[in-house]
Order: structure tokens, then C-alpha cells, then sequence
């Protein structure tokens, strides 16, 4: 079974950055796509990024183009997340998945996830 530990977050003020990491370990991962969701009180857990190791590419949601920057290291099984200029609305718990279908920005094709690390804005 695929393990996920996400960190980093914390409170930060309007225009401020984060950087979370995520580590995968467990002896089913094999360098499965991964993502990073996010999920605000009261509403349902939303796509922000995620990256393919196979083709090294990258896919963000809309509303972080431009301000966010997911990147990794595939040797030592860890995926980041760099969150700059960040914004009252970036608040949320963000979670780490992978899964042999993930890669998209759908929830439903990850399989694993992580506990989330919780990423505060104010203004």
C-alpha cells in the first residue's frame, strides 16, 4: 500500500508563500503519477496541480496558473508544491494523491491519499 505524508503548511498573510512537500513510500508505489488537491470548509475537494513522471509534464487548475509550481523528485519519491502570492481563497487543507490513473485533475482517478496539511491565509 502507497503511503502519503503531506507538509508544510501553516498561516500565512495575504501575498505570502508556502512550500509543501509530499512524501510516497510503501512497496506498491511505482512512480505513479501524483497531484495535490485542496478542500476548504464546506466545499468539496478541487483540483490544483499534478505532475507525470513519465513525461515530466505538469497540469494546474485555472485558479493557481501562475502563482503555484509543482515539482519533484521522482528518485527519492517526493512532490512539491511551491504557493506564492497566496490569497485568502488558497485556504484550505491540501492533500497529496497519486494512483496509477492520476495525472488529471479528477479526484476520482487517485487512488492514494495523504492526511493534508492545512494552509491558512489572512488578510
Amino acid at each position: 500500500q502507497v503511503q502519503l505524508v503531506e507538509s508544510g503548511g501553516g498561516l500565512v498573510q495575504a501575498g505570502g508563500s508556502l512550500r509543501l512537500s509530499c512524501a510516497a513510500s510503501g512497496r506498491t508505489f511505482n512512480n505513479y503519477p501524483m497531484g495535490w488537491f485542496r478542500q476548504a470548509p464546506g466545499k468539496g475537494r478541487e483540483f490544483v496541480a499534478a505532475i507525470s513522471w513519465s513525461t515530466v509534464s505538469t497540469r494546474y487548475a485555472d485558479s493557481v496558473k501562475g502563482r503555484f509550481t509543482i515539482s519533484g523528485d521522482n528518485d527519492k519519491k517526493m512532490v512539491f508544491l511551491q504557493m506564492n502570492s497566496l490569497q485568502p481563497e488558497d485556504t484550505a487543507v491540501y492533500y497529496c494523491a497519486t494512483g496509477p490513473y492520476g495525472g488529471n485533475g479528477y479526484v476520482e482517478s487517485y487512488d492514494y491519499w495523504g492526511q493534508g496539511t492545512q494552509v491558512t491565509v489572512s488578510s
